[in-house]
């Protein structure tokens, strides 16, 4: 949130010219102070304001954007890959709560979507999506990769344990 200033002169005199520029203004923006002093200057008596504002416009960009890129999941996908998001999103929405954290927190759809297309059953796969780094694969890569190969593999994730501990550091066997 960037803070901006804007500056009134509003002459006691002629108040409503100046009330209803003021006025226009404030309903263009999200007003964080105001400061106002009545000022005489050469005989002359009008209001000196300052408003300290914010136009939000970064914050209104990014829920656009968000906005625009919202994806109906359901008709994305295939009926079997979309039962496995399901599980992923309960898996989720129970996770969260349980911490009392908000959802994308933990992982957000376009991460959770990602896991189910690229079908990923290992630990380094799951690195391999955007935005998952190694704290949450270690908070949270267990459980993933346990609805995960259970959908796809029908298996669970000890086999994943096995197959990191038999890769070398530059990720050969």
């Amino acid at each position: 949130m960037t803070l901006q200033y804007k500056f009134f002169s509003i002459p006691v005199t002629r108040e409503q010219e100046g009330e209803e520029e003021l006025n226009a203004f404030l309903r263009r923006v999200r007003l964080i102070n105001i400061y106002r002093e009545m000022v005489c200057q050469e005989g002359r008596y009008y209001w000196a304001i300052t408003a300290e504002y914010t136009t939000d416009s970064e914050k209104d960009a990014r829920r656009g954007e968000l906005a625009r890129r919202k994806i109906d999941y359901k008709e994305e996908m295939t009926p079997e890959n979309f039962a496995v998001f399901a599980r992923l999103r309960d898996w989720r929405k129970e996770t969260a709560q349980k911490e009392a954290v908000q959802l994308y927190t933990i992982f957000m759809n376009e991460q959770l979507a990602a896991m189910v297309e690229k079908r990923v059953t290992t630990k380094k796969g799951l690195l391999e999506i955007e935005g998952v780094g190694q704290g949450k694969l270690e908070k949270y890569g267990e459980a993933v990769l346990a609805i995960l190969n259970e959908a796809f593999t029908g298996q669970d994730n000890r086999k994943d344990e096995a197959d990191q501990e038999s890769l070398s550091p530059s990720g050969e066997r």
